[in-house]
């Protein structure tokens, strides 16, 4: 299992195959992920514990503990947590690449953009 620490915290791919990829995303209390779009995969994020605040093409939306999102292909998207407690979600990538360098950073906290 891939496992990757990053200053926002972490994620563990869970299952993979062709066209699909599932993660496990930590997010520490008071951080956020870059703001981002994909040109080649579509996502849908279910959270499992915390509030996620996730913006979406300048929208932003609260999830909490059994709620859901999906983040279409191309839209430029952030999650971020709010909270004091971890935040944990499930994301499910869907698309015909799904490599870690279909990245396209909008905006970054940590120099990354």
């Amino acid at each position: 299992m891939e496992h990757d620490v990053r200053p926002w915290g972490s994620y563990t791919v869970l299952d993979e195959g062709e066209g699909y990829k599932v993660k496990r995303i930590e997010v520490l209390a008071g951080k956020r992920l870059s703001y981002q779009r994909h040109a080649r995969r579509a996502e849908h994020w279910y959270v499992v514990r915390g509030l996620a605040r996730v913006t979406l093409d300048g929208v932003d939306h609260d999830r909490g503990a059994g709620e859901a999102i999906d983040i279409p292909l191309g839209a430029a998207h952030r999650v971020a947590n709010p909270g004091s407690e971890l935040l944990v979600f499930v994301e499910v990538q869907r698309g015909d690449y799904l490599g870690e360098d279909d990245i396209e950073r909008l905006q970054d906290d940590f120099g990354r953009a």
